[in-house]
């Protein structure tokens, strides 16, 4: 007689539907999840639980997998199996799942993807890495943290060796000293707060606040929801709210913020894909009867500008797109520019749990000369006495204020006028930055 076995947990399926594509196709697991999640037709609890076996899973695999490899007899392992095992590991060691469950579910899920062969070896390394804490793994996989502070941090952390020393220089002399960089690696891994945004003369912040939603402590736009599937509130389904980190508000609000001389009718978002900052400021914009430009280099991701900007009047902004580098404007046409420029995204590891492993150091010098000439784009675009923001969603200094210095040390006609850097662990934001810049008359 067939040997019969349980019925496949839904969530746990559909986690490791997640790390299949991001491993196999690379996905991007943030995009990819709401897709698994209507395959396997989960919602509340159920979809809560594949969404932080997912995440945890990938975010974590830089302490699971030195974990795991502990537990193994011989160093060969699938990677289907692998897949399994990292969704093991954390619900033994990172979340309030019985051992007997995580391990039970784990057996079950490999042998119904995988085969029966990998089924004893899962159980083996699950019952092995059961047997210590999280504490107590760390203390056993990862460097002396006294010799090696920034290899211990990255095993304890999850995060590449190169990217805590890119953070570490990024902090610089920061008053809490090694304890900061640790709070800043802690907070890299914790799961971010839904922020919404109420834009402007489309939705009221108190609309938002209804629908059980507190403010934001730095943006007058924000509000932090409090539970919820946040698609399902009529404001955010209408496009008159959207889902935007904090961080991302105050880059838009830099801009629109800024003095000037003179006219103020025509604003560029640059790099306005997927379209959340270009969507405050096209708000913004319309209310001071100004007109923005939303720039996207990618025709799909200008799709997405589009679809963000659909409850704004038509007249409010123009999508538009084309190669950053190669405007299709005149020199000196618009009064405000925000440049958010590609970066290595790694002041969203929050969000994105995937970016710290397909991220290397050889990214950099890519991204930074590209950085440098979309910021000279700008600054071409904005007439005399206007103002430019450059903006990225990173920390390191090679895409900051390298770049910014850059430009700056080969222009006389430019003044710096403001900037800031936020950081998940002292603003829960993401941690971006954004310098203001103004072109002399």
């Amino acid at each position: 007689m067939a040997e019969r076995r349980r019925p496949v947990d839904r969530p746990r399926r559909a986690a490791l539907d997640v790390l299949t594509a991001v491993r196999v196709d690379r996905a991007y697991a943030n995009l990819v999840l709401p897709q698994v999640l209507r395959k396997h037709r989960l919602e509340g609890r159920d979809a809560a639980l594949a969404t932080e076996l997912a995440s945890g899973a990938i975010r974590m695999q830089g302490l699971y997998d030195p974990i795991i490899d502990a537990c193994l007899t011989k160093p060969r392992l699938q990677p289907e199996v692998r897949d399994v095992l990292r969704l093991g590991a954390h619900q033994l060691l990172s979340m309030r799942v019985p051992d007997h469950a995580a391990i039970s579910t784990s057996v079950d899920l490999v042998h119904a993807t995988v085969g029966r062969g990998p089924a004893g070896l899962v159980n083996a390394v699950l019952r092995a890495i059961s047997r210590r804490d999280l504490a107590g793994w760390v203390a056993e996989v990862a460097p002396d943290r006294a010799r090696d502070l920034h290899g211990h941090l990255a095993v304890e952390h999850s995060h590449p060796r190169w990217v805590v020393d890119a953070l570490a220089d990024a902090l610089g002399d920061a008053l809490g000293g090694d304890d900061e960089l640790d709070a800043l690696l802690a907070a890299d891994n914790a799961a971010p707060r839904v922020t919404l945004v109420a834009r402007p003369g489309l939705c009221e912040v108190e609309e938002l606040e209804a629908a059980g939603g507190t403010r934001t402590p730095l943006s007058p736009h924000g509000v932090v929801l409090g539970g919820g599937d946040p698609s399902g509130i009529p404001a955010v389904a209408e496009g008159r709210a959207g889902v935007q980190d904090e961080g991302s508000q105050l880059v838009a609000l830099a801009l629109a913020d800024a003095a000037l001389d003179g006219r103020d009718e025509l604003w560029l978002d640059l790099c306005a894909g997927p379209g959340g900052k270009a969507a405050l400021l096209a708000a913004l914009a319309a209310r001071r009867g100004a007109h923005l430009v939303a720039h996207e280099r990618q025709p799909h991701r200008a799709t997405l500008v589009a679809s963000a900007m659909r409850a704004l009047p038509a007249e409010a902004v123009h999508v538009l797109a084309g190669d950053g580098a190669r405007p299709a404007w005149l020199p000196g046409t618009f009064d405000r520019v925000l440049v958010d420029a590609p970066c290595t995204g790694l002041g969203a590891l929050r969000r994105r749990p995937e970016s710290r492993w397909r991220r290397v150091p050889g990214d950099l010098e890519v991204l930074t000369g590209l950085q440098q000439v979309l910021l000279d784009v700008a600054l071409e675009s904005v007439r005399p006495g206007g103002v430019v923001v450059y903006a990225t969603c990173s920390p390191l200094v090679a895409e900051t204020s390298d770049v910014v210095a850059a430009v700056l040390g080969r222009r006389d006609d430019t003044d710096e006028v403001d900037r800031f850097q936020l950081w998940p662990h002292r603003d829960g934001t993401d941690a971006m930055f954004a310098v203001t810049l103004r072109k002399r008359r």
